[in-house]
């Protein structure tokens, strides 16, 4: 019996030894579970910029920190769709570029998050509620040819858009499928408020003088008025300026009743699974470092408080602007939507 005893405990104690081992190495899994979490070493972005932004930024940013980014690229539309669909199970940790009104519009699916050195960067550049920060500040132009169009030709304001001459022979991308295309169709509701309609009886005559030629994607502008598919067409300062840097025979006009100057914008998406990656990437953007280099090697013009325009670009005082009313544009998209894609099929 004592023997019978005596084993039954030798079991009992094997069992117990046994599951404290088994205990002890569920805790150092889960230690080191937790320590692999802490020390991800990526960051997936959603960007619509072009990739000659997008390499040297990134480049620098892994040099520096050593935390590899993984990027998923296309229209801002589309990216922010795609975020929005992936809202229970988020797959992107940061979303860099588009109109900052596009942003805004899905600020829901953003968690607030200011950068180090929010302090330098002026409100109109960043949200009120942190949900979005800007990144540059781009003005829109209308960028022109000078092989192909002569130089008393040249279109000095929106309204000029609409003589018969350029029918068919403007460079404009979808808004639906832009951000920038948006700011730049909000911008000239604004710039012809007056017009007796709130803007949209001239955009309707825009829309007949494009002729159904609307373009896929921002870079289809600026690549087509450079390389002679089109004489003119509606894009940002700095895609224009970068060709003007290059040697290429184009130039940009300020349209005379005024333009915009809204900043393209990141922000944190919520639920990041590399958060504390995607803080570090974003303030690593708003930097004076990534800045300075924005402005230098990218003719953008900074967000931040004491960086000068690019060399070769107007003072900003020296733009003419319109009254942008950015939370209009932001909480009125769907809307402006969908009347300019009524007018896009004729209703």
């Amino acid at each position: 019996m004592k023997k019978v005893l005596a084993f039954m405990l030798l079991v009992l104690l094997s069992f117990t030894v046994a599951a404290c081992g088994n205990k002890e190495k569920s805790s150092e899994e889960t230690g080191n579970n937790q320590s692999k979490e802490k020390a991800s070493t990526k960051v997936t972005v959603y960007s619509p910029h072009q990739a000659e932004i997008i390499n040297p930024i990134v480049k620098e940013f892994q040099d520096r920190t050593g935390i590899e980014v993984e990027l998923v690229t296309g229209g801002t539309g589309e990216l922010l769709n795609r975020m929005k669909a992936e809202a229970n199970n988020p797959l992107g940790d940061v979303f860099w570029g588009g109109g900052a009104e596009s942003l805004a519009a899905f600020s829901e699916s953003f968690e607030p998050y200011k950068v180090e050195n929010d302090g330098e960067i002026a409100d109109i550049y960043k949200s009120a509620d942190g949900a979005w920060t800007g990144f540059s500040a781009l003005p829109m132009v209308i960028m022109y040819n000078k092989d192909m169009v002569e130089e008393a030709d040249v279109p000095q304001s929106w309204s000029d858009l609409l003589d018969p001459k350029w029918k068919g022979k403007i460079a404009y991308t979808d808004p639906a499928k832009s951000g920038s295309s948006y700011t730049q169709l909000v911008t000239m509701l604004f710039a012809q408020e007056d017009d007796g309609n709130d803007g949209w009886d001239f955009v309707g005559k825009f829309v007949d003088n494009l002729d159904g030629k609307i373009l896929s994607g921002s870079s289809m502008v600026y690549k087509g008025v450079a390389d002679g598919e089109f004489p003119i067409g509606i894009t940002l300062e700095e895609a224009a300026y970068r060709y003007i840097s290059g040697g290429a025979n184009v130039d940009v006009v300020y349209p005379s009743e005024g333009t915009s100057a809204v900043p393209d914008g990141m922000a944190l998406i919520k639920g990041a699974k590399n958060k504390e990656n995607a803080q570090t990437f974003l303030d690593f953007l708003a930097s004076k470092d990534v800045q300075e280099i924005i402005v230098k090697e990218f003719n953008r013009r900074s967000i931040l408080d004491g960086i000068a325009a690019p060399e070769g670009l107007i003072d900003s005082k020296d733009i003419p602007l319109v009254d942008y009313d950015f939370n209009w544009a932001s909480e009125n998209q769907d809307e402006v939507m969908k009347k300019f894609q009524d007018l896009i099929i004729g209703k």
